[in-house]
This record gives structure tokens, C-alpha cells and sequence, in this order.
């Protein structure tokens, strides 16, 4: 494993109990940092931040709503003086049906995890790191916001509106000291396949030219760069981690 430099930073992971996020959060304490893990399951969370020992916390959050996001901000500063790092990680899949076919109500609830949650997480701590003059957000979105995939409608348009507000933000930000970028993975095999149907993810794999899915550790590596301070001319992009299916 390369050795990133995140020493003496703190990040916040949303989804951090588990999947992608749990992987981040251990690349960046690798690194030298501490993270806070927001995650919705607190039992999972506060089992995931034992695991990785003292450089890490747990705070129930659920991404969706502005109250609990805010609150889980002033928490995060009063045990940490500063959030360096922002990955929003948290995220749900909604079922794998046509659209015609797609629950209204689960459409719903994938927008107010997927999109909402990197809204209300970004909103929230983007004043603290204005305030500090530094800052790295990295936001999962995914290759399906990029071609869309079939039979995951609100998933692929949630993911695309991730890139859309990644590229958005970054230039906002861009004369700051904070860079705001996203990855795109292809499907990446953890706990999430579990709220998908086998056909689904057949499909995924046979998109991908490499002929495998992705590991947690090969997200966590590009992640934790953008998180580090190495990152400094790259802002409102989106890197591509998908085994060769999209490379633009």
C-alpha cells in the first residue's frame, strides 16, 4: 500500500459503518488522520469506530435531513477542531425495476439519500471549511450517472445529479482553498449488492472490460488522495474507476 499523507487531518465519511465508506475510513487513518463515521445505523457505527480504534468516532446521522446533519456537524467540531475532509459516501440503490414500474415512494427516498444527503452534507460543512481556508469533499457517485443503467432509473439519475453538483460546487469554491471532486465507480462488491437482484448485477459485470469488479481498497486509494493536500489543481472533476467501461 502507497503511503498518502492525511497527517494530523480529520475527515468526516458519511456511510462510514460499512461498504466503501468503512474502507475509506481506514485508508485515511492509515494516512495519519482520524475520521468521524456519520451513518444512520448507530450500533453499526459505533461497532465500526471500535474496529478501527481511537482515531475514530460515531455519530448517528441520517444525510437526508438538514436537522440532523447540522447537529452532527457541531458534534463532529466539538470532539475535532477542524473537518479537513468531507467524503460523502452514503447511499442506497431503490429497486431494480423498469421506470414505468418504479415505486414512487422509493424513488423518493433514493433521491433524498443519494442527492439531498450530498446537498444537506456539503451545505452544512462547507462554512467551517470557508472558515479554516481549507477543505477536500469527495463525493461517490457512480459509473451509472454517467450511461445510466437499466432497471436503476433513480439510481443512475441521483448518481448523475452527484456529478452535476461536484462540477457546480467546484467552481464555486475553485479561488478557495478547497477542492471538491468526485469518483466513479463501477460496481464495487460490498453490502449494497445485497439490495440488488442477481440479473442486475450480472449485468454490471459485463460491462466492465476488465472483467471484475472493483475492490473497496482501489476506491479507498483514489478517495484518499483527493483527500489529501497532494490534490491541489484538480476541483469539479470527476475520476473514473470503473476497469476500463467509462473513460471520460
Amino acid at each position: 500500500m502507497n503511503q498518502l499523507d492525511f497527517t494530523g487531518r480529520h475527515a468526516v465519511v458519511t456511510g462510514g459503518a460499512t461498504g466503501l465508506g468503512f474502507g475509506i475510513a481506514q485508508r485515511l487513518i492509515a494516512s495519519g488522520g482520524s475520521v468521524t463515521l456519520w451513518d444512520r445505523d448507530e450500533a453499526a457505527a459505533n461497532q465500526a469506530a471500535q474496529s478501527l480504534g481511537d482515531k475514530a468516532f460515531a455519530l448517528k446521522v441520517d444525510v437526508s435531513q438538514q436537522p440532523s446533519v447540522a447537529k452532527a456537524v457541531a458534534a463532529t467540531l466539538a470532539h475535532s477542531p477542524r473537518i479537513d475532509a468531507l467524503v460523502n459516501s452514503a447511499g442506497i440503490t431503490g429497486p431494480n425495476v423498469k421506470l414505468w414500474d418504479y415505486p414512487v415512494d422509493d424513488w423518493r427516498q433514493v433521491m433524498e439519500v443519494n442527492i439531498n444527503g450530498v446537498f444537506l452534507c456539503c451545505r452544512e460543512v462547507v462554512g467551517q471549511m470557508r472558515k479554516q481556508g481549507y477543505g477536500r469533499i469527495v463525493n461517490i457517485a457512480s459509473v451509472a450517472g454517467k450511461e445510466g443503467n437499466p432497471n436503476a432509473s433513480a439510481y443512475s439519475a441521483s448518481k448523475a445529479a452527484v456529478i452535476g453538483i461536484t462540477k457546480s460546487l467546484g467552481k464555486e469554491l475553485a479561488d478557495t482553498g478547497i477542492r471538491v471532486n468526485c469518483v466513479t465507480p463501477a460496481a464495487v462488491k460490498t453490502a449494497i449488492f445485497d439490495q440488488m437482484t442477481p440479473e442486475h448485477i450480472a449485468f454490471m459485470l459485463s460491462k466492465i472490460p476488465m472483467g471484475r469488479f472493483g475492490t473497496v481498497d482501489e476506491v479507498a486509494a483514489m478517495v484518499g488522495w483527493l483527500c489529501t493536500e497532494d490534490c491541489s489543481f484538480s476541483t469539479g472533476a470527476v475520476f473514473d474507476l470503473s476497469g476500463g467501461r467509462s473513460t471520460y
